[in-house]
């Protein structure tokens, strides 16, 4: 093998080749190493390396039995800890946080055999659906380096996109798998909520919003993971109820036919939708009925800007929860100089939250939840854009000091009804960009988004489909048809595969 045949592997070739011994553990680390060396100085995908460290544990062997023995793989720099390395969290009050354990997630990928690169770059506490950290600085999007990756997952998906490995460690609490995987070529999938692990010490995330999974650039991939990855996790606040057969072998069955399949070009938020955005989805929508499906253009009838009022109020109390527990461990109170607006802004607000109102914010996901499962009572799947427009540009998301600070006077002057009505304004924008994830996450159902289009100025776009809780096996099946068609880009147009 060389580096470039490296390349064209996704984790399912790459560990077959090393069971049928064509290649080492050692020579693959060494060709993610290179082309981790090639690229990021460009991309800043990863934050953290154990170059040294990878070389000499891929040397030490792994049982070929393991489903991922051997294949290079990076983490996530956020909840997926591995100990004894750095994590930020893309914040600089963590900037010398080591993790003294490793995370469940982490602990799952070390039983499948994976060798651990190191980090990819993550925005400050994964709030944002852009990845330019203050601590890291930003990262590239391997398509073209004047755009985003998105977030938060942007690190890892610049990283896949650009070859340094395969798939990575992901997670996605309001569309932090989809969105990058919409802006990068990628296929992203967001499992049922309580299906993959977290903790230790944590029984939930976001209150269930949050999933830790992969990013990848193959179906099977993100199949076979599923398959390493779920579990029932007796300390965790929400279980799923296991698949018992295989993922990466369910897909391949047909789907049945005819499928009743809803779809919506519309914004949930009244926001504008760009023409990328809906000609992939009529693409799809094409390709559905052509295949002999009954697809009908419909809304879910969910309130979209009241639902994501209570998103934006849970992460509120979150971050607010989040900083005061910081305060004790580091002994002195937090500032707004210690931390990025977002975080700060919302931490303001979240001190101002009853819990009351937090708890009638929780109770309203589980109402529209049951709208949902009442909704694909009727439709087996519901396609949006995944992404309302292609990427945006690197900076344009973020806040000027000018700005900031007229952020931070607001804030401070107003009254507490209008402190939630503030944070919506100041996401407004980014919103624009990914109205269509949230949903997904509030609900509790599996969802993915299919690189299905590029634009004219040469980014992808991705499709988001949705199906019922524990239908992860029915979506992959879905998007293995659509990657066996014409449809699917892949990275097809992506400089780092030419």
């Amino acid at each position: 093998m060389n580096v470039h045949d490296y390349l064209k592997c996704d984790a399912t070739a790459l560990a077959e080749k090393i069971r049928k011994r064509e290649t080492t553990p050692t020579e693959l680390v060494a060709f993610s190493i290179q082309q981790l060396e090639n690229v990021n100085p460009s991309l800043n995908a990863v934050v953290n390396t154990r170059k040294e460290k990878a070389l000499i544990e891929s040397k030490e062997g792994v049982s070929i039995d393991r489903p991922f023995a051997g294949v290079p793989v990076l983490l996530k720099n956020i909840s997926q800890r591995l100990a004894g390395e750095r994590i930020t969290s893309g914040s600089k009050l963590l900037e010398h946080t080591v993790a003294k354990e490793n995370s469940h997630f982490t602990t799952a990928f070390c039983d499948a055999g994976y060798q651990f690169i190191g980090h990819t770059n993550t925005p400050e506490f994964g709030l944002k659906n852009i990845t330019e950290p203050e601590i890291h600085g930003a990262t590239k999007n391997p398509w073209n380096l004047t755009y985003s990756p998105g977030g938060s997952s942007g690190g890892s998906a610049a990283a896949i996109a650009s070859g340094i490995v395969p798939l990575a460690g992901a997670s996605d609490g309001g569309g932090s798998i989809r969105i990058p995987a919409s802006f990068t070529g990628l296929f992203g999938l967001k499992p049922t909520r309580g299906r993959t692990p977290v903790g230790p010490g944590v029984g939930r995330q976001w209150h269930g919003a949050a999933i830790d999974f992969v990013l990848s650039r193959t179906v099977r991939d993100s199949a076979a993971m599923l398959d390493v990855l779920q579990t029932s996790q007796p300390e965790a606040a929400f279980q799923a109820q296991l698949f018992l057969e295989e993922y990466k072998n369910y897909m391949q069955n047909s789907l049945s036919k005819p499928l009743r399949i809803a779809f919506t070009k519309t914004s949930p938020v009244d926001t504008p939708v760009s023409k990328d955005a809906k000609w992939a989805v009529d693409k799809l929508v094409k390709w559905l009925a052509e295949e002999g499906h009954i697809v009908e253009e419909t809304e879910a009838a969910i309130d979209g800007k009241q639902l994501m009022r209570n998103y934006y109020l849970m992460n509120s109390g979150e971050i607010a929860s989040l900083l005061t527990n910081l305060q004790h461990l580091i002994g002195r109170q937090i500032t707004k100089d210690d931390v990025e607006l977002e975080t700060w802004l919302l931490n303001y607000a979240g001190q101002a939250v009853s819990a009351a109102e937090f708890s009638q914010s929780i109770a309203s996901w589980d109402s529209v939840a049951e709208q949902m499962a009442r909704f694909h009572q009727t439709y087996d799947f519901f396609i949006t854009p995944a992404s309302a427009f292609t990427a945006p540009k690197v900076g344009e998301l973020s806040w000027n000091e000018a700005e900031q600070e007229k952020w931070i006077s607001q804030m401070e002057a107003a009254k507490k009804r209008e402190q939630q009505e503030l944070i919506y304004e100041m996401f407004l924008p980014s919103l624009t960009y990914t109205p269509f994830t949230q949903l997904a996450n509030l609900t509790g159902q599996p969802a993915m988004s299919l690189p299905i289009h590029v634009s004219e100025e040469g980014m992808p776009i991705g499709v988001q489909v949705v199906a019922g809780k524990g239908e992860e096996h029915r979506l992959l099946q879905f998007a293995y048809q659509v990657e066996q068609s014409d449809l699917w880009i892949g990275m097809t147009g992506n400089p780092y595969f030419k």
